[in-house]
């Protein structure tokens, strides 16, 4: 029976978590092509504003807004392969349409179009790894999908921005199309794997439960555990200071180097071989649950290194970018794989979709009303300014994490004991 890989010590040996993973993979891949596309097509070729360029991402978040604690329900209800493959398909054909997109009037309906798909797909993905991933192995799925998000910023925008020199950014957005296909094709190829594990709600009509009580179960599921709680509060305010200026790096970049357009490609390419790197060494450090410090850390290092591409004055030299975003990259690795891992671990299998969904929700609200003021804020006193003050903003929470970090997060403290007595 395929879906009983659960063995050995090594999730190479986990043929659907393979099958599923490099699906995942692929289509990560294939979006960081679009994304670097669509930034350059948006900021350099059009030449929006930085109002304009905040529009981008709040499109891409209501939906999230709007479905994302429902589609966590439907990630827990539904067929999550069936559901992840026609995500895949609907994903390719809206991608297709971006890239006849004329004007911004057309392109964020279709951005916002796209990414209710991904609100969708994102539970459907991490509810299927819960699925077929042992409880002890959970560090390293979590781990594989983050140096997959990470490893991407650095073969994607570097071939991105090849492809740029060369070919259109309509062209780069066809690749994320045909990357889409190829992922259906491998989600395609996943077969025999029993009903409970992508799909554990009983069908009986007697005994299904009804989505607005499964909707319930969810946020009060997340409400009453307080590391879950705490981690999502903890995520929600980071991700407040974040995006004020995550949609902004092209404004800042216009400035330190007007003529550069791969400037950007340059400095995400950076950060994902930081991510990649501390992902790789976390991984081997297998640690337990000490959520604060970790996710403290990663947070001043993001800051620090936001705060310092602020200071970058108008000539500066690309080394400082490439460093600042290696830097940038080691502690959003440290901090994303510490999130994921910590909604995964603290999560039984049957809620991680809705638990997810619920993220995807607090995010996207976040991505609506944060971008929006940055944007205001860059147009006002400009990028340079603004980049210092949320990076000092975004360092200060962060060391408010790594101090208090027993009291938000305690069941690190609890297992400490449960280990001491187990030893005694």
């Amino acid at each position: 029976m395929e879906a009983s890989t659960k063995q050995g010590t090594s999730l190479l040996h986990n043929k659907v978590y393979m099958r599923v993973y490099s699906a995942f993979a692929t289509a990560t891949f294939g979006d960081w092509f679009d994304t670097l596309a669509i930034q350059v097509l948006v900021g350099y070729r059009w030449q929006a504003s930085p109002l304009m360029l905040a529009l981008i991402p709040v499109a891409i978040a209501m939906p999230s807004v709007l479905l994302g604690s429902v589609a966590g329900v439907a990630a827990d209800r539904m067929n999550k392969l069936k559901l992840m493959r026609l995500c895949d398909l609907l994903t390719a054909v809206l991608t297709v349409l971006v890239l006849f997109a004329p004007s911004m009037v057309w392109l964020l309906p279709l951005l916002s179009l796209r990414a209710a798909v991904s609100t969708l797909n994102v539970p459907a993905q991490q509810s299927m790894t819960r699925s077929i991933v042992r409880e002890d192995q959970l560090l390293q799925a979590t781990s594989l999908n983050g140096i997959v998000n990470q490893g991407s910023k650095i073969a994607g925008p570097l071939l991105g921005g090849l492809a740029l020199s060369v070919l259109t950014p309509q062209w780069c957005i066809l690749l994320n199309a045909i990357f889409r296909v190829c992922s259906y094709l491998l989600l395609l190829s996943v077969r025999n794997i029993p009903a409970g594990e992508t799909n554990p709600v009983p069908e009986s009509p007697e005994e299904r439960v009804p989505l607005r009580t499964m909707w319930k179960e969810g946020w009060s599921f997340m409400l009453h555990s307080r590391v879950l709680l705490n981690t999502m509060l903890f995520g929600l305010t980071g991700a407040l200071a974040i995006q004020m200026v995550d949609f902004q790096f092209t404004s800042l970049f216009r400035m330190v180097s007007p003529t550069n357009e791969s400037l950007l490609g340059w400095m995400v390419a950076a950060s994902g071989a930081g991510a990649v790197l501390i992902i790789l060494v976390m991984n081997k450090l297998k640690l337990g649950t000490g959520y604060g410090w970790r996710l403290g850390t990663g947070y001043v290092l993001i800051g620090g290194s936001v705060l310092g591409l602020g200071l970058l004055q108008p000539g500066a030299s690309v080394i400082w970018v490439l460093l600042l975003g290696f830097v940038l990259g080691i502690g959003n690795g440290m901090f994303i794989v510490a999130f994921n891992y910590c909604l995964q671990k603290e999560t039984p299998p049957h809620m991680t979709g809705r638990v997810f969904g619920i993220q995807s929700t607090i995010l996207g609200a976040v991505m609506i009303v944060a971008p929006l003021l940055g944007g205001l804020l860059v147009e006002l006193a400009g990028p340079g300014q603004i980049f210092v003050n949320f990076g000092i903003i975004q360092a200060v929470l962060g060391l408010t994490g790594i101090v208090f970090g027993r009291v938000l997060w305690p069941v690190a403290k609890q297992e400490r004991v449960s280990s001491v007595e187990q030893v005694s």
